[in-house]
């Protein structure tokens, strides 16, 4: 830190600026306090020259919008994002106590094998969910990761933030140098999610040993050992060392996922490695005592009356600043780093800085379409109906946290905060500084990409050792943004590393502090459980009475204690089971060939009931899944296939072959009477196959049922001239009523309905509600642009909303008000998110491919999110199955493939 200039601005909206913090080429950054609760920030404020080229504005912006799409975990939601005019464009973020990793390894020297896998897992946790949204990060460097008292902070979101350098030219064009290389970009091949791992596998190396995997020299034969020399990683420990060199591997098929890397380094996730501290003893002091010079730092008045000596008579001075000191002037040549010794600074790893001018940027630097939350003039959203409402409070579940602290000049006492050498050309919105630059470093006096860059080596993830475990699970922070609008070279590589190993000393651990939830971290888990892999992929999951959660899979049925999460029993018997329902005071499974009740305690089969025994008339019946279910009475859906004799031929006539015909019929059963209530035949379908119903909406009289449009037959969907088709089912006899179209929803559109006889529908990119019964259109609520509405919720007086852009919402089911809308964060169209309800309906969860996510269900604020890595194979691959969200009494069930989360929610 160091006092102001009489040219810093003293204010950033509702920010006072305190001190500087630190300075790079494109940005500088400050402490500040805001004004209206009184807590710290850190304000990284762009460079007017810079600001002024359209292209790094849009940069600016877009890395900041994703550091909120990465909301959790190890990124700390900003506070605000690429605000303010070309003279006060700025990102503020909350101060967060944390060291640079560079500072971090100046103090203490290389990270303990129990710190370096909580370092490891916390980014690999963030890359997983950037790769995860198909976008590569490009963020890692020395300077853009934070040693803090939790666990790890990752502060760039793209190649501006860890760039080297960045320069304004004439023409609009800004040049941008990224600090290091990947074999790929070596041979100018195009970046992608390896390229991440490879920066990793570098940060963890250096982390490891203080110095770079590759053999220093000139920049071109740095690039070239880059590219072709093995790294040099004896001095890793031998736990870590194949997941490093996996990471470097010069193949990018060849290095692990980050999903992989993640789960290798830490089984219960960073945060829960990371739990009753993981710094060494120096690092920790040092962080308490940045946090303590940072929280004595008072406001400078606001009156700027210059001295003689050309300073304001209100600047802070420099000695009043704790860790503060005297800078070189703007134009003051550069200095070169002070040599350190080799074991508190890392060594150049010769890497190569190639530079690249961008145009004049005309392109969008947003996300997907639709991507954006009201407010935000994104997408197609508005209020419909009524007047506007005001948005609510949309708490970021993502952070730009910047770096806290400088690391300390080399040759200065380690647990000093020296200052950093006034240094201009290189940087970007969270640089590292030149103090904690090796001293064989240099750096570039332009930015033409002629001169050698800053390097310092970042290490590679270590691959599994033989006979490790190959299951881990993890919490991971989100991340996801295309990186565009903006041309970049490659540069140098550099690396800095922290962290601590699993099992690294026999001292006792400092005594737990109380544990600070993580913005956007979903809460510890109740329990977790893991389905044997033995037993094969689980088939359905359902709840009984909230006390069992029932597992089926091809092999058995399992039941798992909901309050514990402790597996109570396992039934062979109730294998390949399709639905698991509540029957009295039994368990009711329904498999392809009987129905089973099964008793809660042991898993026992009490009564059995086989198709081919129990409906007797209809040999050979093939059942469906079920339509669904209310109290003792379930509905689903049979068929079977019949010879139909050909009538006997006429004198004279050849007899004509028999027929085999389908017969389809929609049954309403008793599970606790175990008896039949109705059937009625309905249109086979398609053949072969049972013609697929669900229930849409149970009402006194009747019941509303939609057919699966898979099991439709084209002349069915002829029929129909193209719209999807409701049927009417009279509760007590069974018989169709009514068949009905709604508007243009189609035989594959989203549609449910309520109790009060409403339909919810997509029609097009819209939703719109109507009357079941006569048809009439009631409201239309717009949906975002390129996207369709997935199938709504039902709650009370509102209707949750999902869209294929991983818009959720809620409109106000009489007239279609829009209450809010916000996204998941999960970039680009895909399936929409399945909704889900916590039992108090105070919280709202969508579940897709990528994550589950939180919202507050009364205004949509954000609350956390949550993703696991899922099973890593010893190849490296993971799952990818979707997620599914089960409420149960003050708790979320979160399941992923064969793993089991509990949540409390509220």
């Amino acid at each position: 830190m160091e006092a102001l200039r009489r040219e810093d601005p003293r204010r950033f909206g509702r920010f006072t600026v305190l001190a500087r913090f630190q300075e790079a080429a494109s940005a500088v950054q400050y402490v500040a306090r805001d004004t209206g609760t009184g807590e710290l920030a850190v304000i990284t404020a762009a460079r007017p020259a810079l600001a002024a080229v359209p292209a790094f504005r849009r940069r600016f912006q877009a890395e900041g919008r994703t550091a909120e799409r990465l909301a959790g975990g190890w990124v700390t939601p900003p506070l605000e994002t690429g605000e303010g005019d070309v003279e006060l464009l700025h990102t503020a973020t909350e101060y967060v106590p944390a060291l640079p990793l560079a500072e971090a390894i100046g103090i203490a020297g290389p990270l303990p094998e129990r710190a370096l896998r909580i370092l490891g897992a916390g980014i690999a946790e963030i890359l997983s969910r950037v790769h995860a949204g198909g976008s590569v990060l490009q963020g890692l460097a020395p300077g853009t990761v934070l040693l803090a008292e939790d666990g790890p902070r990752l502060t760039a979101f793209g190649p501006l933030g860890a760039a080297a350098a960045a320069e304004a030219r004439p023409g609009g064009q800004l040049s941008v140098r990224l600090g290091y290389l990947t074999p790929e970009q070596v041979e100018g091949k195009e970046v992608g999610a390896p390229s991440d791992l490879f920066v990793l596998g570098l940060l963890l190396a250096y982390a490891a040993t203080g110095t770079t995997p590759f053999t220093e020299g000139p920049p071109e034969e740095a690039a070239r050992r880059i590219a072709e020399a093995d790294p040099e990683l004896d001095a890793v420990p031998e736990e870590l060392r194949g997941l490093i060199a996996g990471c470097l591997a010069k193949d990018p098929a060849e290095r692990p996922t980050a999903g992989t890397v993640a789960a290798e380094l830490a089984l219960e996730g960073a945060a829960g490695l990371a739990r009753g501290g993981w710094l060494p003893e120096r690092l920790a002091a040092a962080v308490a005592d940045q946090e303590a010079r940072v929280r004595a730092l008072e406001a400078p008045e606001e009156a700027e009356t210059a001295d003689p000596a050309g300073e304001p008579e209100d600047a802070v001075p420099a000695d009043a600043v704790p860790g503060a000191a005297a800078e070189a002037p703007e134009d003051a040549p550069v200095e070169a780093p002070v040599e350190a010794p080799a074991t508190q600074t890392p060594t150049d790893p010769g890497a190569t800085a190639a530079t690249t001018s961008a145009a004049p940027d005309t392109s969008t630097t947003d996300t997907a379409p639709g991507s954006g939350d009201i407010g935000e003039d994104r997408g197609t959203t508005r209020f419909l109906n009524t007047g506007p409402k005001p948005p609510q409070s949309d708490r970021a579940t993502t952070h730009l946290a910047l770096p806290p602290g400088l690391p300390p000049a080399p040759g200065t006492a380690p647990a000093a905060l020296a200052p950093a050498a006034h240094h201009h050309t290189y940087g970007s919105p969270a640089p590292y500084p030149a103090a904690a630059l090796p001293g064989s470093a240099t750096t570039a006096q332009g930015n033409n990409g002629n001169g050698p860059m800053v390097a310092l080596p970042l290490p590679p993830a270590p691959a599994p050792p033989e006979g490790s475990a190959t299951s881990r699970r993890t919490l991971i922070a989100i991340a996801a943004a295309a990186v565009g609008g903006l041309v970049v070279g490659g540069g140098s590589v550099a690396a800095i590393g922290g962290g601590e190993t699993a099992a690294a000393t026999d001292a006792k651990p400092p005594a737990p502090k109380p544990r600070r939830t993580l913005p956007g971290q979903p809460p510890e888990p109740r329990w977790s459980y893991s389905h044997p892999a033995s037993e094969s992929t689980p088939l359905t999951t359902a709840l009984w009475r909230d006390r069992l959660l029932v597992v089926t899979s091809e092999s058995q049925a399992s039941a798992v204690d909901v309050t514990t999460g402790k597996r109570v029993w396992q039934r062979a018997d109730a294998a390949k089971g399709q639905a698991a329902v509540v029957a009295g005071d039994l368990c009711f499974v329904a498999s392809p060939t009987e129905f089973l009740w099964l008793a809660p305690k042991d898993g026992t089969v009490v009564h059995r009931v086989r198709y081919a025994d129990g409906f007797t008339d209809l040999p050979d019946l093939q059942v469906g899944r079920l339509a669904g279910h209310s109290g003792p009475v379930i509905w689903f859906t049979g068929s079977r296939t019949v010879t139909v004799k050909a009538p006997k031929p006429k004198k004279g006539k050849k007899k004509a072959a028999d027929k085999r015909v389908v017969q389809a019929y929609f049954f309403a059963y008793d599970i606790v009477r175990r008896t039949e209530v109705w059937r009625t035949q309905v249109p086979a379908g398609r053949v072969p196959g049972t013609p697929l119903y669900r229930v849409i909406a149970e009402r006194s009289a009747d019941l509303l049922v939609r057919q699966d449009a898979v099991t439709l037959t084209a002349a069915e969907v002829k029929a129909a001239k193209g719209k999807g088709s409701i049927r009417s089912f009279d509760q007590q006899t069974g018989k169709l009523q009514w068949t009905k179209q709604y508007g243009t929803a189609g035989p594959e559109a989203a549609v449910t309905g309520d109790e009060d006889g409403i339909l919810y529908a997509g029609t097009g990119a819209h939703l719109q509600s109507f009357e079941a019964d006569t048809g009439k259109p009631l409201w239309r609520v717009e949906g975002t642009e390129g996207s369709a509405f997935g199938t709504p919720l039902v709650a009370g007086p509102v209707l949750h909303t999902t869209e294929r852009s991983r818009q959720v919402g809620a409109v106000e089911r009489e007239s279609g008000r829009l209450v809010w809308r916000r996204s998941t964060e999960v970039p680009g169209i895909g399936n929409a998110p399945a909704l889900t309800l916590s039992s108090s309906g105070k919280t709202l969860l969508a579940s897709d491919a990528t994550q589950v996510t939180a919202f507050s269900a009364a205004d949509g604020e954000r609350l956390w999110k949550f993703q696991d890595i899922g099973t890593a194979e010893p190849k490296g691959a993971t799952v990818s199955a979707p997620y599914r969200t089960l409420a149960v009494g003050a708790h979320i069930i979160v399941q992923r493939d064969r793993a089991f989360y509990a949540f409390p929610v509220a």
